[in-house]
């Protein structure tokens, strides 16, 4: 497995030997996740009315899970920023959640599967919380 481009390659090389994952497993994970997320009834419409440009948006968010699964610092953008007044409640973050742990379960090695699994659950609820916060306004 040949180490991603990475700003931390130690860091980087260390987790994949401990997770078994690498960017193109990630890319397999994102890839076949959102195959799955764009057939979903209750995400298809949330991400039908956000994204023209899929394979521009599965290389960013390839990128993404590559920073957060791997330490790259390959990912330089504003995640909360662009989920922020999407149409998404609990039901939509928990049935995301759902497909997302069944296919990192299926894609990646046992470890690295929790690894990343541990990480969307992380990053769920921060999403949840800001987009709450976001809703109540400034008072809020």
């Amino acid at each position: 497995m040949t180490a991603p481009a990475s700003l931390r390659p130690e860091m980087t090389a260390a987790l994949m030997a401990r997770t078994g994952l690498s960017d193109e497993i990630l890319d397999r994970l994102v890839r076949t996740f959102y195959a799955r997320v764009r057939q979903d009834p209750l995400l298809a419409p949330v991400f039908a009315a956000r994204v023209t440009d899929w394979e521009a948006h599965l290389q960013r968010l390839t990128a993404f899970w590559s920073s957060v699964a791997l330490m790259t610092g390959r990912y330089h953008g504003r995640p909360v920023a662009h989920h922020v007044g999407l149409p998404a409640g609990p039901d939509h973050f928990a049935r995301w959640l759902a497909l997302f742990r069944a296919t990192a379960s299926e894609v990646c090695p046992p470890e690295g599967a929790a690894h990343v699994i541990a990480a969307a659950e992380r990053i769920a609820l921060s999403l949840q919380s800001a987009m709450a916060r976001h809703e109540k306004g400034p008072e809020g």
